[in-house]
């Protein structure tokens, strides 16, 4: 059986571009050594995915090393941050070398993707959870936050709506091809990192949808002391969706499913137009769903529950 050392050492010390990419001393010591740019402030967030919680056990391994380094990535995006660095804790429930190969290659090739070095982390044995802390770089003072948004602005969002819902539908029903594009959604999510960058200096404030578009713009809206009013008809709902779910499904899904990453942002309505403009060079939709209001509250649509942890999991 291979120990925690050789485990890391054949599947997770992997830094060919290290000296570029700021790391002064990476896998294999007690702590890394990381050199920021000048004049950034440093990101760092950390999310735990928990199986039977955040993704199936029994998912393909690659996937679920993409997953558990894409979510941790979207909270970057949401503040407009470089990704540069992040580390990993592994707990599992015992040493299967061929699916950590598996899941080492999904969580590398999504690092080599974007622009990420590994550079620590833990191996332990439980029950299969994954924390990734990804640390990004933002210019002083540049960095997004939930608590800008002004009365007035317009909120708008990345992309489509409600497709990792139905997706995660899909799975439960025995979808297994990750080839379809609900399933891929909830499985091979795609963190938002270079539209974060292009509203960086023109939205107010932002947000990444991982719980759902109502509770996630309820966090907005607290953090910024606003209200919003949403058109209901305007949310871009993913392709598939009514077919998948039904029409009453479909709208459950885009206000509350959850898991989408996207990003929602609140933003000057004169900065709309170049908004639209920046995205569109990247192959990003946006869409403006509502405005930030001085009245508290949400209106336009009905409550939903969203995603709330220790509720029983998703899959």
């Amino acid at each position: 059986m291979l120990s925690e050392f050789e485990l890391i050492a054949r599947h997770f010390a992997r830094s060919p571009r290290a000296e570029a990419h700021g790391v002064a001393l990476g896998v294999g010591d007690d702590c890394a050594l990381l050199t920021p740019s000048p004049g950034c402030q440093l990101a760092v967030s950390v999310d735990t995915s928990v199986a039977e919680v955040h993704f199936p056990a029994n998912a393909p391994p690659a996937a679920i090393g993409h997953r558990a380094l894409a979510v941790a990535l979207s909270d970057l995006a949401a503040m407009g941050a470089t990704p540069r660095w992040c580390l990993m804790a592994l707990t599992l429930p015992e040493v299967d070398d061929a699916w950590l190969g598996e899941f080492a290659a999904g969580f590398h090739a999504l690092c080599a993707e974007s622009d990420v070095t590994l550079v620590g982390g833990d191996v332990t044995r439980g029950s299969l959870a994954i924390s990734v802390t990804v640390h990004g770089e933002v210019p002083l003072g540049a960095a997004l936050t939930r608590h800008a948004a002004r009365p007035g602005e317009v909120l708008a969002v990345t992309g489509t709506l409600g497709a990792a819902h139905a997706g995660l539908k899909a799975w439960q029903t025995g979808e297994r091809d990750l080839a379809q594009p609900l399933l891929a959604s909830y499985l091979l999510p795609q963190p938002r990192l270079a539209a974060g960058l292009a509203l960086r200096d023109l939205a107010s404030a932002a947000i990444d949808l991982s719980d759902g578009l109502l509770p996630d713009l309820g966090h907005l809206c607290e953090a910024s002391g606003v209200g919003a009013d949403l058109d209901a008809a305007a949310l871009p709902l993913a392709d598939g969706l009514v077919a998948a779910l039904g029409e009453e499904g479909a709208r459950q899904a885009a206000l509350a499913g959850g898991d989408d990453y996207e990003l929602l942002v609140s933003l000057p309505r004169a900065a709309l137009d170049e908004a639209h403009r920046r995205l569109a060079e990247i192959g990003v939709a946006l869409t403006a769903i509502g405005t930030c209001s001085a009245t508290p509250g949400i209106r336009g649509v009905a409550a939903v529950d969203g995603w709330q942890h220790f509720s029983g999991g998703k899959p």
